[in-house]
C-alpha cells in the first residue's frame, strides 16, 4: 500500500493517465478531471496528463509517468483497456511504491472490489470532476477519503492550449449532455435521467473544436437528440460553421422529427455523421432489454436521412440478447440491411459490470467470458456453434461493407443470386475469412466464393470487382486476374477529360468495351470512395 500522506505545504504532483484504444483517440475525460482540479480543488495540485495506447508496452507507460515524480496516480477505465490495466498497476506498485494509485471511469467504479484487492489504492464512483479534486486535497492533508459528492459537477471546458495542442488533428470528443433518459439493460448510462449543459458553452467549445484540426469530433451524449429543440438548435449551429470537420452523433433514429429532418437535409455533404443503435428487430428481446424503439418509425426517418445522400448512417444490431435465436436474428440483419445506411455494425452483446443484464445473466442462464470485454459465450437462444456462425458474417461485413468496400459486387450478387444479406455474409465469411489478408489476395477469395453462386456471370462479376477496386483504392494496381487490355487508351481519354495525367493504375477496360476510370482528386465526402467516369472507346 502506498503512502498516501505528503505534505500539504507543497503542491502534491498528479498524473492523469488516459489509455486509449488507438493513437488516433484521444482522451476527453482527463482533461475534464484536470479542469474539475482547477475548479474545485482547495489546494494546489500540478496535474500533468499522459495519453497512451493500449498498444504501448507497460513499461514504456511506466517511464513517461515516473518522469513527472507523482505523488498520485489517477488512471481512466474502460472496457477497452481494462485487460491491460492489472499487469500495470503492479508494475506502478513496483516502480512507485510511495504512489497513490487511483482508479476510476466505468469499469472500475462498478468493480472496486477488485481492483482495491490488486493494487488500487482508491476506486472513484460517480462524476470525477468534483470527486478526484476533493480526494487529492483529502490526501494532501492526511485526512480520510471523502463520501462521494451526490451533487453534479458543473460542466468543465476541457479545451484549453495545452489540449488543442496535444490533440494533433486526432479524433476529438465532446460532451453536451450526461445520461439517457432510457434505461436499456445491456448499458450504463441511462437511470439517472438526462443533465443538459448550457446550450451556449456547448456553443463555444464545438466551434473550438471545429478549428483545432481535428477531422472528426464525436459527441459522447448517449441520446443526443433525445430533447428535439436543443438538438435542432444545436445541428442548425454545426450545420452553419465554416469547418471541414465531420461532427458525429447516438441518435435515437425514432426520436427525429419532421422539422429536424428537413435540417439534416442541408447539412453539407460529410459534416454529420449519424450512429442510431436499433439493436434488435425482435421485439421480446427489445422487451427483455428494457430497449424502447419505434422501430417502424426508425426506419422511416433511417430511409429519409438517407435520401438526401449528404449524411454518412450507421446502424447497430447486438447479437445475444436474450429471446433471440438465430433465426431472429438472422430476419433483423436482412431487415436492417434493407435500409441501406452505409454501416452495419454487429456487434456482440458484452455483459458489462454494473448492467441489468449481468445482473440477471445467472437466472437467464446467460454465459459469458470472465474477461473483458465480457462477451456472450451461449445462451438458451444462441448456441456457441450459433454464435461461431455469426462471427463467420460479421468477419465478412466488416471487411466489405463496413469499410465501403465491394460495394457493387455484393449488390450484384444479391440482386441476381435471390441469396438473402445475412447468409451471403455468413458464407462468405465461411469460404473467404479475413484475418490480415491482403486486399489483393481477398479480392481473389471473394471472386472464387462468388463466381459459383447461382446466376453470376463470371464477366459481369470482374467488371464490378475492377469497379469497386477502382473506386477504393487509390494508386495501385488490380489483382492481377482483373487486368486486362485497353487500360492505356482509357488512361488517354482520362486524361484528355480531366485536363491532367493520371497513374495506369486507377483505368482500365471493362468486358462490355466500355472503359472506366477513378477520378482519386475527389473523393465522396459522406463514402469515402472515390469518383468513377464511365467512357465509351
Amino acid at each position: 500500500m502506498a503512502s498516501l500522506c505528503y505534505n500539504a505545504c507543497i503542491m502534491s504532483k498528479v498524473v492523469l493517465l488516459a489509455i486509449n484504444a488507438k493513437y488516433v483517440h484521444s482522451s476527453l475525460a482527463v482533461w475534464v478531471l484536470a479542469g474539475g482540479v482547477t475548479r474545485y480543488a482547495k489546494l494546489p495540485h500540478d496535474v500533468h496528463i499522459v495519453e497512451s495506447t493500449i498498444h504501448q508496452h507497460n513499461d514504456d507507460i511506466v517511464d513517461l509517468i515516473a518522469a513527472s515524480a507523482p505523488d498520485v496516480v489517477g488512471i481512466s477505465t474502460y472496457i477497452w483497456n481494462a485487460s491491460k490495466l492489472p499487469g500495470l498497476l503492479k508494475l506502478l506498485r513496483e516502480s512507485l511504491p510511495d504512489t497513490a494509485l487511483i482508479l476510476g471511469g466505468p469499469e472500475a467504479s462498478h468493480n472496486a472490489a477488485f481492483w482495491l484487492k490488486i493494487g488500487a489504492d482508491f476506486v472513484l464512483h460517480g462524476e470525477g470532476e468534483y470527486n478526484l479534486p476533493m480526494l487529492l486535497d483529502a490526501l494532501a492533508e492526511g485526512k480520510p477519503a471523502p463520501a462521494e459528492s451526490s451533487l453534479p459537477a458543473e460542466p468543465i471546458d476541457p479545451y484549453n492550449a495545452d489540449y488543442l495542442n496535444a490533440l494533433q488533428g486526432r479524433l476529438a470528443y465532446l460532451e453536451t449532455s450526461r445520461g439517457c433518459p432510457f434505461q436499456c439493460a445491456f448499458c450504463l448510462s441511462g437511470g439517472s435521467g438526462v443533465r443538459f449543459f448550457p446550450i451556449e458553452s456547448a456553443k463555444t467549445q464545438i466551434y473550438k473544436l471545429s478549428q483545432s484540426g481535428a477531422r472528426t469530433i464525436k459527441f459522447v451524449d448517449r441520446t443526443f437528440n433525445c430533447d428535439a429543440n436543443r438538438a435542432y438548435e444545436l445541428f442548425e449551429y454545426i450545420i452553419g460553421l465554416d469547418t471541414t470537420c465531420c461532427f458525429h452523433f447516438e441518435v435515437g433514429a425514432d426520436l427525429f422529427d419532421e422539422r429536424t429532418l428537413s435540417l439534416l437535409s442541408t447539412a453539407p455533404p460529410g459534416r454529420i455523421q449519424i450512429e442510431a443503435g436499433l439493436q434488435s428487430f425482435f421485439e421480446p428481446a427489445l422487451n427483455a432489454s428494457s430497449r424502447q424503439t419505434d422501430l417502424h418509425k426508425a426506419e422511416q426517418n433511417i430511409r429519409a436521412i438517407l435520401q438526401s445522400r449528404n449524411i454518412h448512417v450507421h446502424v447497430d444490431l447486438i447479437a445475444g440478447l436474450p429471446y433471440e435465436t438465430l433465426p431472429d436474428f438472422q430476419n433483423g440483419f436482412d431487415r436492417a440491411y434493407a435500409l441501406g445506411a452505409h454501416t452495419l455494425q454487429l456487434g456482440f452483446l458484452k455483459l458489462l459490470h454494473g448492467s441489468q443484464l449481468r445482473a440477471q445473466a445467472e437466472n437467464l442462464e446467460i454465459h459469458y467470458s470472465a474477461e473483458p470485454p465480457y462477451e456472450i459465450q451461449h445462451s438458451p437462444w444462441l448456441s456457441a456453434e450459433d454464435l461461431q456462425t455469426l462471427k463467420h458474417a460479421e468477419n465478412a461485413l466488416q471487411h466489405t461493407y463496413n469499410k465501403g468496400r465491394f460495394l457493387s459486387v455484393l449488390e450484384y450478387v444479391l440482386s441476381v443470386s435471390g441469396i438473402r444479406p445475412f447468409s451471403l455474409f455468413r458464407a462468405l465469411g465461411e469460404a473467404a475469412p479475413n484475418h490480415a489478408t491482403s486486399l489483393s489476395d481477398y479480392a481473389v477469395g471473394i471472386y472464387d466464393f462468388c463466381v459459383n453462386l447461382p446466376g453470376i456471370d463470371a464477366n459481369a462479376l470482374k467488371d464490378r470487382l475492377i469497379c469497386d477496386w477502382l473506386s477504393m483504392v487509390k494508386g495501385k494496381n488490380a489483382p492481377h486476374f482483373l487486368k486486362n487490355d485497353g487500360r492505356n487508351r482509357v488512361t488517354e481519354t482520362a486524361e484528355q477529360m480531366l485536363g491532367r495525367k493520371i497513374p495506369r493504375v486507377e483505368a482500365a477496360m471493362l468486358s462490355t468495351g466500355k472503359g472506366v476510370f477513378a477520378d482519386s482528386v475527389h473523393r465522396d465526402p459522406v463514402t469515402g470512395l472515390y469518383t468513377l467516369h464511365f467512357v465509351e472507346l
